[in-house]
């Protein structure tokens, strides 16, 4: 048997196609499932380094040789939400009817392990499209303020909102990592977000979530937050900046808004050669770091507290209480499946221009 998955072919074809139904005795059926266009593009495009080299988890470095993934990429996307079919009778998996979040690609169906697969059972009457942010996504974003507040507490974290509360924070980067973030800090009662970015579009969804905006385009954002900012004399700038947009020139951005000494947590992945950076500039003169807060790793020290599971629990909480926003503001486009070839062409040819695109499974799939 078989189910049909959004897939790319080779660089630059992208297609819905058959592929092989999954093992495991948990079966469910897709409702949803949410596109990442950075990381999914340079797949398409051919530019994500998984295509050109193999990483060496006990070294921690790519190598050449036979890179780690190769045409046809078959698994594709990391934020579905599917409604259980099936499920054991002894209890060991989530109830049949159950909605749940999960992380297994743009496919019409899926069957599961629940012993070595996340499965995350969303509470009754959650809105099944913001779904698609509970089980990697949402979990992504409460990570990098996990690092801001370990940055500040060590390993001693004892909230989400430890790193920003009462805190002047910038995120530079409109996508939905970007307002996904700044949402988050708003929430936890940051003093300030201010999102940096380039697009209008972007910049009025920030705007519809509560935060600040400021137009790179229009003047240096670093010169406009340091004048705003003032912590004492020759102290100015962000306590924090979150960044969140795949680019060097984004990072050197970042840096330059930020006060001295402190930390640019960086959510972002990055495809370019990074010689915008300028590390003789703000980053040596101001002794500034630059912390990579990516989802396999929480801050060093935390992961008895802090687990994927509770980033996840974190991210429904603040779903419950701003899902409206996010769903007027963020999620742009709802198309089925079957678009979803033509939508990445689109969106790499710059044609089409998205915050959020979900892509829905329906009978026709």
């Amino acid at each position: 048997m078989s189910d049909r998955a959004l897939i790319i072919e080779s660089r630059g074809v992208p297609a819905v196609r058959p592929v092989p139904e999954a093992a495991g005795p948990v079966a469910v059926r897709t409702l949803f499932t949410g596109v990442s266009a950075g990381t999914e593009l340079s797949f398409l495009t051919g530019t994500n380094p998984a295509l050109h080299a193999t990483f060496d988890p006990e070294l921690g470095l790519f190598r050449g040789g036979r890179p780690d993934q190769g045409y046809p990429v078959t698994r594709l996307g990391y934020m579905e939400v599917a409604r259980v079919v099936e499920s054991p009778a002894d209890g060991t998996g989530p109830a049949r009817g159950d909605l749940v979040a999960m992380t297994y690609g743009h496919r019409t169906a899926y069957r599961a392990d629940p012993l070595s697969e996340r499965i995350v059972v969303l509470p009754p009457g959650f809105d099944p499209l913001l779904g698609i942010y509970v089980a990697h996504m949402g979990p992504i974003c409460a990570n990098g303020l996990l690092h801001a507040a370990a940055d500040v507490h060590g390993t001693d974290v004892r909230d989400l909102g430890a790193g920003v509360r009462g805190r002047r924070v910038a995120v530079v980067g409109g996508g939905v990592v970007g307002l996904l973030t700044g949402l988050f800090a708003r929430h936890h009662d940051a003093e300030e977000v201010v999102l940096v970015d380039p697009t209008p579009r972007r910049r009025a969804a920030a705007e519809g979530l509560g935060l600040g905006t400021l137009d790179p385009v229009d003047g240096d954002p670093a010169l406009v937050l340091k004048s705003r900012w003032r912590h004492s004399p020759g102290d100015r700038g962000a306590d924090v900046v979150f960044q969140c947009r795949g680019r060097a020139t984004a990072l050197a951005s970042a840096l330059r808004i930020l006060r001295p000494q402190g930390t640019v947590v960086d959510l972002a992945f990055y495809t370019d050669d990074g010689s915008a950076l300028r590390l003789g500039a703000e980053f040596h003169h101001n002794g500034l770091g630059i912390r990579s807060a990516q989802i396999g790793r929480v801050p060093r020290g935390t992961a008895h507290l802090w687990d994927r599971e509770r980033l996840s629990a974190e991210t429904i909480a603040l779903l419950l209480d701003e899902g409206p926003l996010l769903r007027e503001h963020v999620i742009t486009d709802v198309l089925p499946l079957r678009d979803g070839p033509a939508l990445l062409i689109d969106l790499a040819a710059r044609r089409r221009h998205t915050i959020q695109a979900v892509l829905e499974v329906d009978d026709h799939d």
